[in-house]
């Protein structure tokens, strides 16, 4: 989540998501025409590319040397594109194309998949893990759950009764949050044993599609966006066994009464008592929009980004310790010369609390190389720095590239 892409009429944009007030322009590119899938390799100069003129086929850019790396052409539309620094995935509507992304060698096609009209798919982003999920039926919640290292099936999860709406993985591939087309709840899976480890009820009163979910880098939160005007962050409590015992409060010692009470109740009711309301909200002043949202530290401090189909961005401060409503504190738009459109509140947002900023600081220490090495805290590369050989995996790079892919210097 530390740069946006964005698909035009007349091509593409790439920015870069470092700062809250100014939203600065990667790149720019008017080569092709009506681009309707663009994906960056993190903060690297490796960007891919489908347009409506070519639907067929996939072009890979070096963009920082304005040159093409390859190009491939399959035998049906390209609905979605994944990658992570060792494997990219091509997703048709049948079937599923794995290349080794060194080389851009075809590893692996699997076909007959069932019909998957939106190129529904996750790629875990830490090449270590790079497991693949996608719908393992037309008409029911099952995920098939695929090793793209070892080009195996890890295992087939029945996550909803519905068909599914939406899948992401955590940014250590350990954890699969998945949505069906009702939307009214998401639910979080252990990988690859697909056990359930938490259930969310986002609301009942409606039937939403939702078209994003997203962790957070730390996997502390869990944030989906739908085609309604709410944006909801869950807050995946009790993450490990190693929390500090919580004081003896009577709040604390009811919820662990509650917790051995649902020990010997039915699965379906113990179900419906493990499941959270949002811990935070957004309210957007547009509805029935497509949207992205992300979860991101902007400046040392966590912020949750929504982009909408209209072509803007809103970012919120997300309060980690008390959650409630998110404050909007600048909204940019996309399409015009990329500067940003004030907000009444820019400039009247009040000083944060302390149990906010101990919060932010006790996650800032958290050491990132287990999952992302050599990068930043907000998962871009620092700049003026080159990808070590070890991000991908072992042998050579065979990309046109003798730096690899050396991040972009702003």
């Amino acid at each position: 989540c530390s740069s946006l892409a964005i698909g035009t009429t007349t091509g593409y944009r790439l920015f870069s998501l470092s700062s809250v007030e100014q939203l600065d322009q990667v790149h720019e590119s008017h080569e092709i025409p009506d681009v309707y899938i663009v994906e960056r390799l993190f903060s690297s100069s490796l960007v891919v590319v489908v347009s409506h003129a070519k639907p067929q086929q996939m072009n890979v850019y070096h963009f920082k040397k304005g040159t093409e790396i390859c190009n491939y052409s399959y035998s049906s539309n390209i609905l979605s594109i994944r990658l992570n620094r060792q494997r990219l995935v091509v997703c048709l509507e049948e079937s599923i194309y794995i290349h080794n992304i060194k080389d851009m060698k075809l590893l692996k096609t699997i076909l007959d998949t069932p019909p998957n009209t939106t190129g529904l798919c996750a790629l875990s982003i830490n090449h270590a893990n790079s497991y693949l999920a996608y719908p393992g039926s037309a008409a029911s919640g099952e995920i098939a759950l695929y090793d793209g290292n070892t080009l195996k099936t890890a295992c087939t999860i029945p996550a909803h009764d519905g068909p599914l709406a939406a899948l992401t993985f955590n940014s250590t591939g350990s954890k699969l949050a998945s949505a069906s087309e009702k939307g009214t709840v998401i639910r979080v899976f252990s990988i690859p044993g697909g056990q359930k480890l938490y259930e969310f009820r986002r609301g009942m009163k409606r039937y939403v599609n939702i078209s994003s979910l997203v962790f957070s880098m730390d996997s502390q939160f869990l944030c989906a966006s739908s085609n309604t005007e709410t944006v909801h962050v869950f807050k995946l409590e009790h993450l490990t066994d190693s929390r500090p015992e919580e004081p003896p409060t009577w709040s604390g010692y009811m919820g662990k009464m509650f917790q051995a009470a649902t020990n010997y109740l039915p699965a379906q009711v113990s179900g419906m008592m493990n499941q959270d309301r949002a811990f935070a909200t957004v309210r957007l002043n547009v509805s029935g929009q497509r949207n992205i949202c992300a979860l991101s530290t902007i400046q040392k401090l966590p912020r949750l980004l929504v982009t909408t189909s209209d072509g803007h961005l809103y970012i919120y401060n997300l309060d980690p310790q008390d959650g409630g409503e998110c404050v909007l504190i600048k909204k940019h738009s996309l399409l015009g010369s990329g500067k940003m459109e004030e907000n009444n509140e820019n400039n009247l947002q009040p000083p944060l609390p302390q149990t906010y900023a101990a919060t932010v600081a006790r996650q800032s220490t958290v050491p990132s190389t287990s999952t992302m090495p050599g990068y930043s805290e907000d998962g871009g590369a620092l700049r003026g720095e080159v990808i070590p050989e070890h991000e991908f995996a072992t042998g050579p790079v065979c990309l046109d590239d003798e730096n690899e892919f050396p991040p972009v210097s702003i």
